[in-house]
């Protein structure tokens, strides 16, 4: 019985990682922060901005520290990927699909609210969400569990009755942790790395009947 599905945004909404990645590169370019490409992908890539500006920095920092740096970057990325927000392929007929089934959705994502608002509002799918879950409303960011568990609680739904559709490795450990069944959707890493969750999909394409049949 599926009672939830539990959507990460950034990565398996929309295809965005690479303009991220670029925004964050040029960020600590700015800063003199060493990164790479692969760094990221391997070590960030789902983290909220605190956990990331704490792991550029290497020492704890507050929220009122972050919020500024965290806007510069996001004002670079804003810019990168307006001209190109776009759902995955398969999304809006995914969406449509589970809706109609009677199952709930949640957004639960890292993210802060401008982002959501520029990436949900953007590309017009807010109402496709019954709740939608921040990383400003989590005291523990992704892998830690909480922000999944907070989804399904706000839902109204069992975790162990929920799916998970994520990219990154620490949001997959997060889901699974959180005692949801994982799609691993291969934006970010391929389909041999994200070989510990239940189902790979590079998109949303005939993803509802493999959930359905892995049932």
């Amino acid at each position: 019985m599926i009672e939830g599905i539990l959507f990460d945004m950034d990565g398996v909404v929309v295809d965005n990682l690479p303009y991220h990645v670029d925004a964050w590169l040029l960020f600590c370019e700015k800063k003199g922060i060493p990164l790479t490409r692969e760094t990221f992908y391997k070590e960030l890539n789902g983290m909220n901005s605190k956990d990331t500006f704490e792991w550029f920095f290497k020492r704890q920092m507050t929220r009122e520290e972050v919020h500024p740096l965290e806007e510069e970057k996001e004002e670079i990325y804003r810019e990168f990927y307006a001209p190109f927000r776009k759902p995955l392929e398969g999304l809006v007929e995914f969406l449509k699909e589970i809706r109609s089934s009677g199952i709930k959705v949640a957004l639960a994502t890292s993210a802060g609210q401008g982002n959501i608002d520029f990436t949900i509002d953007g590309i017009g799918l807010r109402d496709q969400f019954d709740v939608i879950v921040g990383g400003a409303e989590v005291t523990k960011g992704k892998p830690d569990p909480e922000i999944y568990l907070l989804a399904a609680q706000k839902l109204g739904v069992n975790p162990a009755n929920c799916w998970v559709i994520e990219d990154s490795l620490q949001g997959i450990k997060s889901g699974q942790s959180a005692g949801c069944k994982v799609v691993g959707i291969t934006t970010s890493h391929t389909k041999e790395e994200l070989a510990h969750t239940q189902i790979q999909a590079p998109n949303f394409v005939g993803l509802f009947e493999k959930i359905q049949n892995h049932n």
